[in-house]
C-alpha cells in the first residue's frame, strides 16, 4: 500500500507540472526553412493569439527589437519613433529651436551665446541672461536637469515659447516670446589662425554640412596666409562617410584610395580622390585620441596610408563598421551595419568585439588607461597584421589609427587645488561673474589679438585667488605655480568664450598648453 500510495503521489505531481503543456493535444507549426526569420513571426503570432492575457504587440515589439540588434555587433541599432528626430540632429545639421548655447550656474540657466540671425537674436536675447521662467514653469533654483530644459525650449518651427529673462540693470523680469525657427548645428567648433602660417580646424562630428564649412574655413585661412594646417579631430565620433570622403579628398591627389567598403551583401566599394582638392599642398598634421571614431578614422588613415601627413596624439576608438539606415513608415528605423571600413593599405579599422558580449567592448577604451597605454605609447597593445604605406612606413591593423607620433595624456597641472576648484565650479563661477561685470566691453571684442591686448589690462591671477580664497579655497605657494598655466589658460578660455569670437577663443586660449598641439607645432617647424 505504501508504495502504490507513492507512485500515486509521484503521478500527481508529476501531472501538475506537465499537464500545464498537455491539456491541449500537442500542436507542431510548420516553419519555413527557406526562410529562418518566420520563426520569430510564429512566436509573435502565437503570443497575440494565445497568450493567457492580453498583450500590447507594438509594445512588446518595441522592446524586443532593442536587444535583436543588440546582438548583432556593439554598433548595430534599433531607434523608435520618438527618439528618431535626437538621432537625425548631428547628422541633418539642423534642429527646431530658440538658437542659444546655454550653461546651467548654480542652478540657472545662463546665456552663453546667440545664433546670428536665429530667432533668440531676433526676439532681444543677449548674453549673460538668466532664464528664470519658460511659458508658466518657473526652472530656477529647481534642479532642473539640463536635457528636460532643452526639451522645454525646443519645439516646433513656427511654434512660440515665451521666456522669463533676468537681466543686469533691470530689476523685474523681461518677458520675452520666441517663434522657434530652424537651427544650423555647426560641426566646425573652431577655424584660425595660431601664427601667421598655421591654421587650426577643429571638427567635431561630420554631418551634412560638415564639407561646405570645412571649404568655407580653409578660403578664411588661406586668404590669412596659411601654409600649415593643425587638424583637429579628437574626440569626433564620426557621422556622414560622405563628408569624410570630401574632406580628405581635399588633401589627396587624383586616384589616391580614400577607403573602401565591403561586407557580405555589399560588394567591395572604392573611394578616390577626384584631383579636385583645395588643400593638396598644404602641410598638414592631424590630431587623433581614443575619442576618435569612424568617419574621423577614415580620414586620419587616408592621410596616413597615403604619407601625405602626419598623425599625432594617441591610438583611435577603432569603429569601423558601416552602419546603413533604414527608416520605417511609422518614423522609426535601423541603423544595420551592412559592410566594414577598409584604409588604402587594406586595414580594417574594427577593433574586435565578441557577439552577444559587448561589455568588454565598451571597457575597452577604460582597458587602456589601466595598462598606461594613455601614458606611454610602449603600452599599445598592437597585435594585428603589419600593412606598407607607399613610402615603405609600417601601419597596423587590429583596431584604430596608431598616431605616427604619440603624444600621453597630460595630467600637468591637476593637482589637489585645481581638483577642488573642479568639484566647486569656482572657475565657472569666477568667469560669469567676470563676464556680467564686463558684457559690454567683452561683446565688443572681434580678434584674438583684441582678446589678448583686453586680457592685459586685468591681473586674472590675483582677481581669481582672491576670489577663490573668499570661497574658503586656497593654495600654498607651490600648488598654485603647479596649477597656474592650467587655470589661468581656462579663465582665458572661458572669458573669451563670452565674446563674439566663441570657441575660436576657446581653443585658442587653450592650444597654447596643449600637448599634441604643441608637438605637431613643433613638427611644422622641424619638417617644413
Amino acid at each position: 500500500m505504501k508504495k502504490k500510495w507513492i507512485s500515486l503521489m509521484t503521478f500527481l505531481l508529476l501531472g501538475v507540472f506537465i499537464g500545464t503543456y498537455i491539456i491541449r493535444p500537442q500542436r507542431t507549426i510548420s516553419i519555413d526553412k527557406q526562410r529562418e526569420w518566420s520563426k520569430l513571426a510564429l512566436v509573435f503570432q502565437q503570443i497575440e493569439e494565445n497568450y493567457v492575457d492580453s498583450v500590447n504587440a507594438e509594445e512588446l515589439i518595441e522592446n524586443t527589437l532593442p536587444f535583436l540588434t543588440e546582438i548583432l555587433d556593439p554598433h548595430s541599432l534599433y531607434i523608435p519613433a520618438e527618439d528618431m528626430a535626437d538621432a537625425n540632429e548631428s547628422i541633418e545639421g539642423n534642429f527646431d529651436g530658440i538658437g542659444i548655447t546655454f550653461n546651467m550656474t548654480n542652478d540657472t540657466v545662463v546665456v552663453m551665446g546667440v545664433v546670428a540671425g536665429g530667432p533668440s537674436e531676433r526676439a532681444g536675447i543677449h548674453p549673460g541672461d538668466r532664464i528664470i521662467m519658460v511659458n508658466d514653469s518657473v526652472i530656477a533654483g529647481r534642479k532642473v536637469a539640463q536635457n528636460a530644459v532643452v526639451k522645454m525650449l525646443r519645439g516646433k518651427r513656427g511654434s512660440r515659447v515665451t521666456l522669463g529673462i533676468a537681466r543686469n540693470g533691470e530689476e523685474t523680469l523681461v518677458q520675452v516670446i520666441i517663434v522657434r525657427d530652424k537651427i544650423p548645428v555647426k560641426s566646425i567648433d573652431a577655424a584660425y589662425m595660431m601664427n601667421a602660417v598655421t591654421g587650426f580646424i577643429k571638427i567635431s562630428k561630420f554631418s551634412k554640412t560638415t564639407h561646405k564649412e570645412f571649404i568655407a574655413a580653409i578660403e578664411l585661412l588661406q586668404k590669412n596666409g596659411m601654409k600649415n594646417l593643425l587638424l583637429d579631430l579628437r574626440g569626433n565620433t564620426g557621422g556622414l562617410l560622405e563628408q569624410a570622403f570630401q574632406v580628405a579628398n581635399e588633401f589627396l591627389d587624383n586616384g589616391n584610395m580614400i577607403v573602401y567598403t565591403e561586407g557580405r551583401a555589399r560588394p567591395r566599394y572604392e573611394y578616390r580622390a577626384t584631383n579636385h582638392g583645395s588643400c593638396r599642398h598644404i602641410n598638414l598634421a592631424v590630431l587623433i585620441d581614443e575619442g576618435s571614431a569612424s568617419a574621423s578614422e577614415i580620414v586620419a588613415g587616408a592621410i596616413q596610408d597615403n604619407d601625405r601627413g602626419t598623425i599625432v596624439g594617441r591610438r583611435s576608438f577603432g569603429k569601423g563598421l558601416v552602419q546603413e539606415p533604414i527608416m520605417f513608415s511609422d518614423h522609426s528605423g535601423l541603423r544595420l551595419s551592412v559592410a566594414r571600413y577598409y584604409t588604402p593599405t587594406g586595414r580594417s579599422i574594427q577593433k574586435p568585439y565578441r557577439k552577444n558580449n559587448h561589455r568588454d567592448y565598451e571597457n575597452e577604451v577604460y582597458g587602456r588607461f589601466l595598462r598606461g597605454e594613455m601614458y606611454s605609447s610602449d603600452s599599445s597593445k598592437f597585435t594585428g597584421q603589419r600593412y606598407y604605406t607607399p613610402k615603405g612606413k609600417v601601419v597596423y591593423g587590429g583596431g584604430g589609427i596608431m598616431p605616427d607620433l604619440f603624444v600621453p595624456e597630460d595630467t600637468s597641472g591637476l593637482n589637489d587645488f585645481a581638483v577642488i576648484l573642479s568639484r566647486r565650479n569656482l572657475i565657472h563661477r569666477f568667469v560669469l561673474q567676470f563676464s556680467d561685470r564686463h558684457r559690454n566691453e567683452l561683446n565688443n571684442i572681434k580678434t584674438l589679438d583684441e582678446l589678448n591686448d583686453y586680457f592685459s589690462n586685468y591681473n586674472l591671477e590675483a582677481l581669481f585667488r582672491d576670489y577663490a580664497a573668499v570661497n574658503k579655497v586656497t593654495a600654498t605657494d607651490a600648488q598654485w605655480e603647479e596649477a597656474r598655466e592650467l587655470v589661468i589658460a581656462c579663465l582665458r578660455a572661458y572669458i573669451g568664450r563670452n565674446t563674439p569670437l566663441e570657441d575660436n577663443a576657446l581653443y585658442a586660449m587653450t592650444t597654447p598648453i596643449d600637448g599634441a598641439v604643441k608637438a605637431a607645432l613643433n613638427l611644422f617647424s622641424e619638417n617644413f
